[in-house]
């Protein structure tokens, strides 16, 4: 077990022997090179089997696998729990991987999260090929359009080929079918020597349903489930050597990777009652390997629990991460320009909600929630906490997946609507996200999709979509069955650009550089000047101020100046500003 207060950060080429954790089984054995070799407790390691010393060490590209005796019987061969590589799939047997790569990011010395215009991806889709070579072709694309860091979609392997990521089992490895760990260290490189940093996505909340063969070894999960699985043990008996088992992916991803952070996702299901969360515990093996390299690592939830604690400092009883996900600038101008009120956009809905959220960062501040009929959440304290760590967006991977047909606002709203929630977005103080393909309005859909290679997992994953759906009020004739290879090449981007396309793509051009040299990243948010009425809403820093409109109707803001940049055609006055419907303004005063 890694103890809260590591500061050593240690990398090799190669494992020095064959080791497992297996608490639960009676006996074990290594199969590896046509032979079965039996394994031996290790006398100062509880639950840990390793194998005689004359057995030769690993060499790069091994396979190899274990078989466990339960007290009646063998099992077939299963991966390593570890495992490092998977070429042969989740089911299949584990690969040695050498750890030694050429690198030749020498002079990047990292990004801070302030100042970043992070982009979400996934590798599978972004792309024909849907490879980690192919993605790194798109990188001069990223950087012409504004881009300074992307955020990966989770690569850890999954059943089949075709997935969102969040069926993940194997949490030091990387999906065969990108191009598996040498694929990703190219995509990292290559990143850095163009400038952009890369954040990955990863999931410690739940293991996937397909290949997750870890319980057999030892309690990796224990009672209880979430929605997407059972619960991960951070707290029971034996989970020192679970919380290890996460640390030592934390390490191995921004240590051997380079990764310059990691998207942590869904927190809030963490079943973590100790009392270092394990949230404290990444964050500090993240500022040891910063501290050793002198480069910069992020690390950032995704929570909705508008809980202060993800970000406050840890002397003031908060974990210290970087940054969260919030969901509520989200909500509040989804809301406003696509009139949806469902679910949980039922808390969201007018331009009083929006201008408050914009002032406080959370929408909800130990105030009521009428989607989830409690009070909710906990108010920031804004005089310790930079705006700039909260991450805001247009949409996500969840916003559209999580449709019945996975539809992009872009697929219903008009380029001034989707040009609307953009410059709410990018000219705000919140660190902005952009999901793949919105800088052009792409209208390829992203929905849920996976490729279990167990029917069964197939047929519940594709029934519990429908009557998810159908809870939340979605005709489920809407919904696009997950395990069709269809729905995932539908997903996959179009990099063809119309004239419509274009202009949409320039104006995002033009905002991300506007928001770079007006430097719209505050270090207090009650610098923010904010005004509004029914209809309209200004956003105003020192020299310039955002004016937007939520109407389908004209209206006179009572703020003027000096038009910066529009894209429609707005009347800019010294005293108001009269904008079109859908329409914004940036304006210095």
């Amino acid at each position: 077990m890694v103890a809260p207060d590591v500061t050593t950060v240690v990398t090799m080429s190669l494992p020095e022997q064959f080791e497992v954790w297996a608490p639960f089984a009676h006996d074990v054995r290594l199969l590896v090179d046509d032979a079965e070799h039996p394994m031996s407790p290790d006398p100062t390691r509880s639950g840990w089997w390793v194998l005689a010393p004359e057995i030769a060490a690993p060499r790069d590209g091994q396979r190899y696998a274990y078989r466990l005796f339960d007290g009646t019987d063998w099992t077939k061969a299963l991966p390593d729990p570890r495992t490092r590589r998977q070429p042969d799939g989740v089911h299949g047997a584990s690969a040695i991987v050498d750890s030694d790569f050429p690198w030749t990011d020498d002079a990047w010395r990292g990004r801070h999260l302030r100042g970043q215009v992070i982009y979400e991806l996934h590798v599978g889709t972004f792309t024909a090929e849907g490879t980690f070579e192919a993605a790194a072709g798109k990188l001069d694309y990223l950087l012409d359009l504004g881009i300074n860091s992307i955020e990966l979609m989770p690569v850890q392997p999954f059943g089949g080929e075709r997935n969102w990521g969040y069926d993940g089992v194997d949490w030091f490895a990387v999906q065969e079918s990108y191009g598996g760990p040498r694929g990703l260290k190219k995509l990292v490189d290559a990143a850095h020597n163009r400038g952009i940093a890369v954040i990955l996505d990863v999931v410690y909340n739940h293991f996937g349903p397909d290949g997750n063969y870890n319980g057999m070894f030892g309690p990796y999960t224990t009672a209880g489930s979430t929605d997407w699985g059972d619960v991960v043990n951070l707290s029971g008996p034996a989970s020192d050597e679970v919380r290890a088992y996460i640390l030592d992916a934390v390490r191995q991803w921004l240590d051997e990777f380079h990764l310059d952070g990691l998207r942590l996702d869904a927190v809030h299901a963490y079943d973590d009652r100790r009392a270092y969360s394990i949230m404290e515990e990444i964050r500090r093996v993240s500022d040891s390997v910063a501290g050793q390299t002198g480069i910069p690592r992020t690390i950032i939830g995704e929570t909705d629990q508008n809980d202060p604690r993800i970000v406050n400092d840890e002397s003031v009883g908060g974990y210290g991460l970087s940054a969260q996900w919030l969901d509520d600038v989200h909500h509040c101008i989804h809301t406003l320009v696509s009139g949806e009120r469902h679910a949980y956009y039922v808390d969201f809905g007018t331009v009083d909600i929006l201008a408050d959220t914009l002032r406080h960062a959370y929408r909800f501040r130990n105030t009521f929630s009428e989607f989830r009929r409690r009070t909710h959440g906990r108010p920031l304290d804004l005089s310790q906490i930079g705006p700039w760590r909260m991450i805001t967006y247009t949409t996500t991977h969840d916003q559209t997946g999580n449709r019945a047909a996975g539809d992009r606002p872009s697929q219903s709203l008009t380029a001034a609507q989707q040009l609307l929630k953009a410059a709410v977005v990018l000219c705000s103080p919140f660190t902005p996200m952009l999901f793949m393909g919105e800088e052009y309005g792409a209208r390829t859909p992203f929905p849920f999709f996976c490729s279990h290679t167990d029917e069964e997992l197939n047929r519940l994953t594709r029934e519990g979509r429908f009557t998810e759906f159908a809870r939340l009020g979605w005709n489920p004739e809407d919904v696009a069955d997950p395990a069709d290879p269809a729905t995932f090449y539908s997903a996959k981007l179009s990099w063809e650009f119309d004239r419509d396309q274009d202009e949409i793509f320039e104006a995002y051009q033009a905002l991300i550089g506007l928001r770079e040299q007006y430097d719209f990243a505050l270090d207090d948010l009650r610098e923010l000047e904010v005004d509004n009425s029914d209809a309209w809403l200004t956003m105003g820093y020192k020299d310039v101020f955002l004016a937007a409109n939520f109407t389908d109707a004209p209206v006179t803001v009572p703020h003027g100046g000096t038009l910066v940049y529009s894209f429609g055609d707005p009347t800019v006055t010294a005293e108001e500003t009269v904008l079109e419907p859908w329409g914004f303004a940036l304006v210095e005063r």
